[in-house]
């Protein structure tokens, strides 16, 4: 089918959805979410209109760009780049005095009964 062909078949579905919600409309009353859907359907409408006339002026449609892709290296950071910076509570470790590895295992707590 041609760009025409469907531009065609989605107004004409377009103004059966209108008229369904024309009609839920008399059913239902003029509540919020008739008129929200009324809304929807108008934007659609105006939307749909935008689209041929993109199409009639031969106007490629835009192709989502494609992200860059960023490799991190697998090196540790420099460590100067972090000099003055908080961590904002996230942990205890706020200097390198606090950075301490662990060493080994803990000592065993040794108790008495008496």
């Amino acid at each position: 089918m041609t760009v025409h062909n469907e531009l065609a078949h989605a107004r004409h579905a377009l103004d059966d959805l209108v008229r369904s919600v024309g009609r839920l409309q008399t059913c239902l009353g003029d509540g919020l979410d008739v008129r929200r859907v009324r809304a929807d359907a108008d934007h659609l409408r105006e939307d749909l209109e935008l689209l041929g006339q993109s199409a009639a002026t031969g106007e490629p449609a835009e192709a989502p760009a494609q992200p860059d892709v960023v490799f991190i290296p697998p090196t540790p950071y420099d460590l100067s780049m972090w000099v003055g910076c908080e961590d904002e509570g996230i942990g205890s470790r706020h200097g390198p005095e606090r950075r301490r590895a662990p060493v080994g295992r803990l000592p065993r707590r040794t108790t008495k009964l008496t």
